[in-house]
């Protein structure tokens, strides 16, 4: 049982939104993410504002398809980390077609 007082109405939009007229949502396919309890049907919250920094949840562009994943840079090195064990690092060579189109900075889910 949860304690405490009733705070009134909440509004999720005012609650997950930093940046309104730069701020998506995606719905997640594939269970890429789990292992950062993002799962197939959850919806990302995606603010094209914010600029990926090392270990961040990005959605990125790469070879013209939009993938879900963790962002990580080792000196000019991009790598791109799901948070399942069964899918590979992806290296990202500066030839590479990919963009970063956004940081997520929430999920919404629903439990039923």
């Amino acid at each position: 049982m949860v304690e405490g007082e009733l705070e009134g109405a909440l509004d999720l939009h005012d609650l997950l939104i930093t940046h309104p007229a730069a701020t998506f949502y995606v719905r997640v396919e594939g269970d890429s993410m789990v292992g950062a309890g993002i799962f197939p049907g959850d919806m990302v919250i995606v603010d094209r504002a914010l600029e990926a920094r090392n270990g961040d949840l990005i959605i990125a562009v790469l070879d013209g398809e939009l993938t879900l994943k963790r962002f990580i840079k080792q000196k000019n090195q991009v790598c791109l980390r799901a948070e399942n064990p069964d899918y590979p690092d992806i290296q990202i060579p500066p030839n590479k077609d990919f963009m970063i189109w956004g940081v997520v900075s929430g999920c919404v889910k629903k439990f039923r």
